[in-house]
């Protein structure tokens, strides 16, 4: 899903940053013709992504590097299950570890939050969504682990929809004003999402015909009054002060979409541990 060539420059950034000329420990210690072999194993009960992703960092060191894989990005583990194999250079494995194991337990700490969150509201209408909140030059693998995790990916970018916010109303100076003059500049493919803060300004998006209205920050008695007056018309998404512990809640409310920063900014890394098999 993701472009091959996106994926190699991350991680030869990522390498670059983490060994700059030699790796001082590996390349002095071992001898380059070493053949090792070695695995990731799982420390914790979760959903792996990422998997391809790490695997491709020993690959970019070691062309000759062999895999065998017991899971797929998308896949429940549970603690102490062996993710995958690897057979390959030694100073190749022991000078990705760090960068694969990064991309990996980053990936899947997050398919696993989105799925707790997608368990959490089953049997509702809504969507579980990322946001625009991720780390710079991840966007894509964070996004592409909330999928694998079961939740929907919003905009990648401020270029794939148009979402006047608080700011921009402020700035522009009313929700009817900056819809309107947006939709006389954009194309007919473009969206139009409009955050609000309260019931009239609800109403005020529901009357200029905005495509999506976000909720910003209401509680579950207001979102249950804006599902009856929207009645359908808009999608509706709430977001702002979901967690684990109120998730389900918004999502009885009658809301479409649940967005979470948390999803991608601030998400637990997934345990998982690479060891070199000193047995074969």
């Amino acid at each position: 899903m993701i472009l091959q060539f996106y994926v190699d420059d991350l991680i030869k950034s990522a390498l670059l940053e983490d060994i700059n000329y030699i790796d001082s420990t590996t390349d002095l210690l071992i001898d380059e013709n070493e053949i090792s072999d070695a695995y990731f194993i799982a420390k914790d009960d979760g959903v792996i992504s990422g998997l391809d992703v790490a695997i491709r960092v020993f690959e970019l060191l070691d062309n000759e590097v062999k895999t065998t894989k017991y899971f797929k990005d998308g896949d429940v583990v549970s603690k102490g299950d062996k993710i995958a194999d690897f057979m390959g250079k030694t100073r190749a494995l022991l000078k990705g570890e760090r960068t694969a194991l990064n991309i990996l337990q980053h990936m899947s700490g997050i398919s696993t939050y989105t799925s707790h969150c997608v368990e959490l509201i089953k049997g509702t209408a809504a969507s579980i969504a990322d946001t625009r909140k991720t780390l710079p030059g991840l966007r894509a693998l964070q996004k592409y682990a909330v999928m694998m995790g079961g939740g929907k990916n919003h905009r990648y970018n401020l270029s794939d929809a148009a979402m006047i916010k608080d700011n921009h109303i402020e700035a522009y100076g009313s929700i009817t004003g900056a819809v309107n003059a947006l939709r006389q500049k954009a194309g007919h493919m473009l969206k139009i999402e409009v955050e609000t803060r309260n019931l009239d300004e609800l109403r005020e998006a529901l009357q200029v015909k905005a495509d999506v209205i976000m909720l910003d920050n209401m509680d579950c008695d207001t979102m249950r009054m804006a599902v009856k007056i929207n009645n359908s018309q808009a999608k509706l998404e709430a977001s702002g002060n979901i967690t684990m512990d109120n998730i389900r809640q918004v999502a009885q409310t009658g809301v479409d979409i649940i967005s979470l920063g948390a999803l991608t900014h601030s998400v637990k890394a997934f345990d998982i541990s690479m060891r070199i098999d000193s047995s074969k």
